[in-house]
């Protein structure tokens, strides 16, 4: 499956919190977020443009092991 090649940080975070992920803290353009369903998570979301690609895989990976999910379901879940 490809990737969507035009999500933006912010899109992404407002994607994550469907998932139950909350504005930790942000410092300067990284935008932490943490989630306690399924126990704790972290992840940190660029708040960038495109997002690249390799780091939207890699924050998605992230998302999809944590909550025990393909990334295929996780995107389509997330309507990315």
């Amino acid at each position: 499956m490809k990737l969507p090649r035009d999500v933006s940080g912010p899109e992404l975070v407002k994607a994550l919190h469907r998932l139950g992920y909350q504005v930790d803290r942000q410092r300067g353009s990284h935008v932490r977020l943490t989630t306690l369903q399924g126990g704790e998570n972290h992840e940190v979301v660029p708040n960038h443009h495109p997002i690249k690609t390799g780091t939207l895989s890699g924050i998605l990976k992230s998302v999809a092991a944590h909550h025990k999910l393909t990334v295929e379901d996780l995107v389509r879940q997330l309507g990315l």
